[in-house]
């Protein structure tokens, strides 16, 4: 007997011995780890309440204290702050893999079906289809034209945003789906939903952090909103869907639609869609397409109207280049350099998405020396990488396309400096797509008209013309009203 209680208390001294020797190990192996820097934070909601309607304005003024890699706790999420070049440039190439999952949100859930990815998007997009529909677009923005001419010819103002979203719209609804659905088909509410997809899919749940909490989303109506929406879109995108399956091959004309469901029937390429999957790939096709392309031109021409030496010079070079006097063509437009230099620098001093869609770390890893946990959400701020001073120069807040004239920067996210469209295996799929629209358009609305806007109150420009909504993608807070006067007379 006394040796069996000897046996037992030895094996317990044992096991007890090694629990300890773990659980001292472990503690001195969290103790070792090199967080990045960290901002002081509030018990249970953490550093919530430092956000602000702009969070890409919020992070950018915290790095300023804390550094490019800061970490920050959503609840007790880990939440990664990236802010420049060259940690951009680790997460999304160096440990590009690690980082390209995304984290599962309220938003993404309701509104995108869980955001299952599609390469299918990617090669939808490319080149060759893009060119492909040329003439959509140049119907499109002749029609606009049309409005504008008359406008012009009775002294008008014009909502200038409000006709570049139509405009948006009309293009990818006629490439995705065969036809216009647009306040001119009396479906109008189309393009306010759009508008309360992007603010929703930018909103900060509560309860995704603190899912204790998650009764203030139900009571703010964050809850009800993304399921009304949502089920708008289905509805509407199932409506569509059917009208294609109905009409079958009796179809003159084929768009994006069509091409979704004949890769249904013969699984193309090992494809393997549902009717779920095609009115997510829909979905994703209008919010790259619409929203980048109307934000990124009227963002443009509301920098152009602040500068007019930078919109003469502009003018000057499209109706040099351009052949016709009523229409600027995609071909022209390939060798207008100083209307490239023009986007990117709207785009970089206005990124449609300020925030680079969320990534969220699959594994440990260490970037820049700093230990970064897996399951941690990673946040880029593209909006304050565009402004670095150490990049830029002093006067990176300043708009000067002429800045771009001497850099081979492109749209494909190898230049970590510039990433308007992400980069990695998250870069932005519609990126021909939506770059052809802009160039195209931007070059047409500045071939035709002279453009003016009435002078407001002194100190209230600013706040006025540069005053952004909140969302995932950043527009213009108010309308870009603006009156057009013919620039041909004059040539």
């Amino acid at each position: 007997m006394e040796l069996m209680i000897l046996i037992s208390l030895s094996l317990t001294t044992l096991l007890a011995f090694i629990f300890l020797k773990s659980l001292f190990k472990r503690t001195t192996t969290i103790s070792e780890l090199n967080p990045p820097p960290s901002p002081w934070r509030l018990p249970v909601i953490g550093n919530l309440h430092q956000l602000s309607l702009h969070p890409h304005r919020a992070f950018h003024r915290l790095s300023l204290r804390y550094g490019p890699l800061m970490l920050l706790y959503f609840g007790r999420v880990p939440v990664l702050v990236v802010s420049s070049a060259d940690v951009a440039h680790d997460v999304m190439k160096t440990h590009d893999l690690k980082f390209a999952n995304r984290p599962k949100t309220k938003a993404v859930d309701i509104i995108m079906n869980g955001g299952r990815d599609s390469l299918l998007t990617v090669h939808l997009l490319g080149k060759q289809m893009v060119k492909s529909f040329e003439n959509v677009r140049k119907e499109e923005i002749n029609a606009m034209m049309e409005k504008l001419e008359k406008a012009s010819s009775s002294s008008l103002s014009v909502n200038l945003s409000d006709l570049l979203l139509n405009m948006s719209n009309n293009v990818i609804c006629k490439i995705a789906m065969g036809r216009k659905y647009s306040r001119e088909e009396n479906t109008s509410d189309f393009e306010n939903q759009l508008r309360k997809i992007m603010e929703l899919l930018g909103a900060f749940p509560v309860g995704d952090y603190i899912p204790s909490l998650a009764w203030i989303d139900k009571v703010r109506g964050l809850d009800r909103k993304m399921e009304e929406v949502s089920k708008t879109f289905v509805e509407f995108l199932e409506r569509m869907v059917q009208e294609h399956v109905d009409e079958g091959e009796k179809k003159e004309t084929s768009d994006f639609v069509d091409m979704l469901l004949r890769i249904q029937r013969e699984k193309t390429n090992g494809f393997e869609l549902d009717r779920g999957d095609i009115r997510l790939i829909i979905l994703d096709i209008f919010l790259g397409g619409t929203t980048t392309a109307f934000t990124a031109v009227d963002w443009a021409m509301t920098l152009l109207i602040r500068h007019p030496e930078s919109m003469k010079k502009l003018q000057d070079e499209v109706q040099n280049y351009s052949r016709q006097n009523l229409y600027v063509s995609e071909e022209e437009v390939e060798n207008m350099k100083y209307l490239k230099a023009v986007i990117k620098e709207a785009l970089r001093l206005h990124p449609p998405g300020p925030m680079l869609v969320p990534r969220q770390l699959s594994q440990d890893v260490k970037v820049k020396g700093y230990d970064i946990s897996a399951g941690t959400i990673v946040f880029i701020n593209a909006w304050a990488i565009h402004r670095d001073i150490e990049k830029w120069g002093s006067d990176a807040e300043a708009f000067k396309p002429e800045r771009h004239l001497g850099m081979h920067l492109d749209f494909q996210g190898q230049d970590f400096n510039f990433i308007p469209f992400g980069s990695g295996r998250r870069l932005c799929p519609a990126i021909n797509f939506a770059v052809t629209l802009i160039e195209v358009a931007l070059a047409n609305l500045v071939n035709r008209f002279n453009w003016r806007v009435e002078s407001r109150p002194l100190g209230d420009d600013d706040q006025y013309y540069l005053a952004e909504t909140t969302g995932i993608e950043v527009c213009r807070k108010f309308p870009l009203i603006a009156y057009p006067s013919s620039a041909l007379s004059t040539m």
